[in-house]
């Protein structure tokens, strides 16, 4: 690290916190004496979402929470549940260490998250996730939940 008064690259660390998404460092130059911080961070690698008409977009996290949040309008869903929801359908795709990700495959981690929290939004999501466009195919949707015994937390 090079000091900021003199470009020294001699730095002496004389304090190390955690500063909730990153470092914080305090420092020393071994030349001139001078005390600067700096801050550190990881770099999340960009994961694009490849659109059904071919467009990709940066995954954005925030587009996630809202879909989330859309589903579970007037539902028994806590903030909490649904920001732990978004955590793991994030961390899925993190992990899953491609540079690419079809938006079929977020919708259906979306769909298994929905599914153990609560099902009408699960059904909700469903719906528009699978384009569904008459009674039948929802009736067909909803069928495999009434022969299923309900899911923890769901009414």
């Amino acid at each position: 690290m090079n000091c900021t008064a003199c470009h020294h690259p001699d730095t002496r660390v004389l304090e190390t916190r955690s500063s909730g998404d990153g470092t914080r460092r305090r420092r020393q130059c071994l030349a001139c004496g001078q005390r600067f911080t700096t801050f550190e961070r990881v770099e999340q690698r960009a994961v694009l979402v490849v659109k059904k008409d071919g467009t990709r977009e940066p995954f954005d996290r925030d587009k996630l929470v809202t879909g989330l949040r859309l589903a579970c309008r007037k539902r028994p869903v806590s903030a909490a549940q649904l920001d732990a929801a978004a955590e793991r359908v994030e961390q899925e795709i993190l992990a899953s260490a491609v540079a690419e990700v079809a938006a079929g495959e977020i919708g259906r981690l979306v769909l298994e998250e929905l599914k153990a929290l609560d099902l009408v939004a699960y059904l909700r999501f469903a719906s528009v996730y699978r384009e569904v466009s008459s009674p039948a195919e929802l009736l067909a949707l909803l069928q495999p939940l009434l022969t299923s015994p309900p899911a923890e937390g769901s009414p």
